[in-house]
């Protein structure tokens, strides 16, 4: 499938504490493969993370909540698909909403330019430090 390379499929509880703590922000999607609502949001995601991603600073992830189910149990996952943000490893809340619930891609398009504003913001601030 092209263009998902952007995207890092989370297939442990592990791997999602290692993608938070090498990335100052992150992008969750917790989806299941029986669910309508998160094949039809897949597409959107995807295109967010291709728009918006920058290693190290903002990383866009899926887990699949049927195979890493302590990973949805740790952050009360329990309506698919939810969309969660971390900054720091830590769940923050993106425009005043501390997860998104459901296929809303007006929700998640908001959430993901925010993100993506502070990520080029830091980039920037790194690369004008590191000169």
């Amino acid at each position: 499938m092209g263009g998902d390379d952007k995207i890092h499929h989370v297939n442990s509880s592990a791997e999602l504490k290692s993608l938070l703590s090498s990335n100052t922000y992150v992008a969750v999607d917790f989806f299941a493969d029986w669910c309508p609502p998160c094949k039809t949001i897949a597409p959107i995601f995807q295109s967010l993370a291709a728009k918006h991603s920058i290693p190290g600073v903002l990383a866009f992830a899926k887990v699949n909540v049927d195979h890493v189910q302590d990973a949805a149990a740790t952050y009360r996952v329990t309506a698919m698909p939810t969309f969660l943000f971390f900054k720091e490893g830590k769940q923050v809340a993106v425009n005043g909403q501390v997860m998104i619930q459901g296929a809303d891609p007006r929700s998640l398009s908001a959430a993901a330019e925010k993100l993506g504003g502070l990520a080029r913001k830091r980039s920037e601030a790194k690369a004008a430090h590191a000169s």
